[in-house]
């Protein structure tokens, strides 16, 4: 068998079905939707219900509070997540599924507006809805044509779609996004500071301190830098690329001072800037550790290009 011909097929015969979708009822939904008070609430039985959790889902995710309840968990105590500031978008290819049938006198008895995704708009769904998004389908995938496969396709598409008009009405911006994915890399990039990363533990010592007690200092600092503070402030820091070029000169020696080999005046960064902004400065200078001050310039932390990469800052 050439299973990649078939393969083919299976996709253009559910995009094919995709693009040629009746959305007539979309604006009705948007329109349910967006003026919800509550939460958009999605139900739904087999393979509707797997679906319908996905778009309730994303839908929460994009500024539409939303989940997912079984009909039938609904019928023993579930109703009662159900209030009357909410919807429901119900869902049902043949709009007669027993389970949801069951709960829809209920849903319209608490007066709560009712959206449909059926793919038969003369259903008992559709009759009780009060907006139909129309999934039916002309074939599907299936060489049986039986088992929901274009049907399942368009109903997540079509939840995709009602999800994006309401990010369109809503203005939904990216910083809201991240705002509901803060462990994701667009919530990190936008949210984490370097205040959230830094550490405030770190090796210090005093501007007389000699190059040996400065390297015991650093071993100790596993930072592989020293820091050289007076009154709060960063005047110079010792890293371990100093030592090395230090070592190369004709006037090493372990009991000169430390600072004769530090750097003077180093780069530092305010604690309020975002862990991306730090992690391109410190690559865009070469840096691998900052010192992070506060507002007055005084030493709070420092920040290693290490404690970046392993946050998962990009």
């Amino acid at each position: 068998m050439d299973f990649e011909k078939i393969a083919k097929e299976v996709l253009e015969i559910e995009a094919n079905e995709l693009l040629n979708a009746d959305v007539k009822g979309i604006d009705k939904a948007v329109e349910i939707a967006y003026n919800t008070k509550g939460k958009l609430i999605v139900t739904g039985v087999g393979k509707s219900g797997l679906i319908g959790s996905k778009i309730a889902a994303t839908l929460a995710s994009t500024g539409t509070p939303s989940f997912f309840i079984h009909p039938t968990e609904a019928l023993h105590g579930d109703l009662g997540m159900i209030t009357k500031d909410d919807s429901v978008l119900a869902i049902s290819y043949s709009g007669e599924s027993e389970e949801l049938i069951k709960i829809l006198p209920h849903i319209k008895r608490f007066e709560v507006p009712l959206i449909a995704m059926t793919g038969n708009l003369n259903s008992t769904l559709a009759k009780y809805a009060d907006a139909v998004l129309n999934i039916k389908v002309s074939k599907e995938a299936c060489p049986l044509n039986v088992a929901p496969t274009s049907s399942t396709t368009l109903t997540l598409a079509m939840g995709d779609a009602l999800a994006v008009c309401l990010m369109k009405k809503r203005n939904f911006t990216k910083e809201e996004f991240a705002s509901f994915h803060p462990g994701g890399s667009l919530g990190k990039k936008l949210f984490v500071k370097v205040k959230d990363l830094m550490k405030k533990d770190f090796p210090v010592v005093e501007k007389n301190t000699s190059l040996k007690e400065a390297i015991i200092k650093m071993t100790e600092g596993k930072l592989g830098h020293v820091l050289f503070v007076n009154d709060g402030r960063v005047d110079a820091i010792l890293s371990d690329g100093d030592l090395r070029r230090a070592m190369m000169g004709d006037d090493f020696d372990l009991n000169n001072k430390a600072l004769n080999y530090a750097t003077l005046n180093p780069k530092t960064i305010n604690k309020e800037v975002l862990a991306s902004d730090a992690l391109k400065y410190m690559e865009d200078n070469k840096i691998q550790l900052l010192p992070v001050v506060d507002e007055n310039g005084k030493l709070v932390g420092v920040i290693h290009l290490h404690h970046l990469v392993e946050a998962g800052i990009k």
